[in-house]
């Protein structure tokens, strides 16, 4: 198994690093540049780029500010938001990031992922997954959203899982839009759920408060990435206490 990796993930609107509450309520954080060199310098694996207004915008991702974060890191990079073509992928990955993340475009056109894989392969190349629970259901299910959570797809979220890494996504983004910003730790169901029905890498994401729920992700949620935002922008948990934690739980980190 490969050293489970801890991400921070910056959410970006107007060229700021913010983060809110279920995706609402945004409040700004800092410089992206100089966040990602901070990450990087705190011993993070890898960093996530969102720009999580550009879909809702009908804009594509700001090239320029993901060009400016990768110069001032050099750890993997991955940018999602906004892309719709592969002509905007490619400007992305020529701005240097290592992947790209896409979600709304690829549940929209799904040929989208198959083009950019057989381009660029598929390790280039996240699934990202927004879900919601579904309100009432029988047991648990989750319904795949878009468009900043604004719209709702009725795609399950484990045939949406097989079905987008069937059509070359190396991995998956998965985030609890009911867990995030709340810190009451990640959805487990939700994460085991989509970690085996796939045989792709997946990382968890939405909620993480405690350094335990971060192991919680990995030992029983099978996850192979935890991502955060919050509790690492706010200094609440540092990227080497999550990965000391891991170790302790005997998983294997690079610290």
């Amino acid at each position: 198994m490969d050293p489970i990796r801890v991400i921070p993930c910056l959410d970006t609107n107007v060229g700021r690093v913010v983060k809110g509450i279920e995706f609402v309520n945004l409040r700004d954080v800092g410089d992206p540049a100089e966040m990602a060199a901070a990450y990087e310098a705190a011993g993070a694996d890898e960093l996530v780029f969102l720009d999580i207004t550009a879909t809702y915008e009908e804009r594509p991702t700001r090239v320029d500010l993901a060009r400016c974060t990768r110069q001032a890191c050099t750890i993997p990079f991955a940018v999602g938001g906004g892309m719709k073509s592969v002509d905007e992928v490619a400007a992305v990955l020529d701005a240097g990031a290592d992947k790209v993340s896409l979600g709304s475009a690829a549940v929209r056109d799904p040929q989208l992922v198959t083009a950019v894989s057989k381009l660029y392969g598929p390790a280039r190349l996240v699934s990202a997954t927004d879900v919601r629970k579904v309100p009432g259901a029988p047991q648990e299910k989750w319904e795949v959203v878009i468009n900043g959570g604004r719209e709702f797809t009725g795609i399950d979220v484990v045939d949406w899982a097989r079905k987008v890494t069937g059509l070359g996504a190396g991995s998956i983004l998965l985030t609890s839009m009911d867990c995030d910003g709340v810190k009451d730790g990640y959805d487990i169901p939700l994460t085991r759920a989509v970690a085996d029905a796939v045989s792709v890498p997946v990382t968890a994401s939405g909620g993480a408060g405690k350094v335990e729920d971060f192991v919680e992700a990995v030992v029983d949620g099978h996850a192979a990435a935890v991502l955060a935002a919050s509790v690492f922008h706010f200094g609440e948990i540092s990227v080497r206490e999550v990965k000391e934690a891991l170790r302790a739980a005997g998983l294997e980190v690079n610290l």
